[in-house]
């Protein structure tokens, strides 16, 4: 081996290596990806769902969401099968009245509970039985959809007063 050839095979392994070095290091960076990703974004998740049985061709929605996330979020609209008219009400001086939308703050919950915030269903396709379960859909402005599934309850049923 010559000279020339002994000085390429070195730079070569020093190529090499610096390249293996150069990939460790990017994949090791990506591995972050999907934290950073997460980052900023609403966290939700949805707990104590439940409709009470309708008595009549409406009925309400209750449930919590939890947003464990450093960015505020805002729940738009829900939609089911059950109903082509589903809105979000709020409660106040112990009148309802629809709203566009409802905040999720970040770090914090959205509670639709009876007696104050809640989704209402209008013009039943049909009335659903204690133990049934219905489906529906929550839309915001930031997140994905999430699908739930509402256990329905006794008509007079209230968790707050369990």
């Amino acid at each position: 081996m010559n000279r020339r050839t002994t000085s390429l095979s070195a730079f070569s392994a020093i190529a090499v290596a610096a390249a293996l070095t150069l990939t460790g290091c990017s994949s090791d960076s990506g591995s972050d990806a999907p934290a950073k990703a997460d980052a900023g974004k609403p966290q939700l998740k949805v707990s104590g769902a439940f409709m009470p049985q309708p008595v009549m061709d409406m009925a309400g929605g209750f449930l919590t969401i939890t947003n464990t996330g450093d960015t505020a979020d805002k729940l738009t609209s829900v939609t089911s099968v059950i109903s082509d008219d589903v809105s979000l009400h709020e409660t106040k001086n112990q009148k309802m009245q629809p709203v566009k939308s409802f905040d999720v703050p970040a770090n914090g919950e959205l509670k639709l509970e009876r007696g104050g915030n809640h989704i209402m269903f209008m013009q039943l396709k049909q009335k659903p039985k204690q133990g049934e379960k219905v489906a529906i859909e929550l839309h915001f402005e930031k997140s994905d959809a999430i699908k739930v599934d509402l256990p329905v309850e006794a008509p007079n049923h209230n968790p707050k007063q369990h």
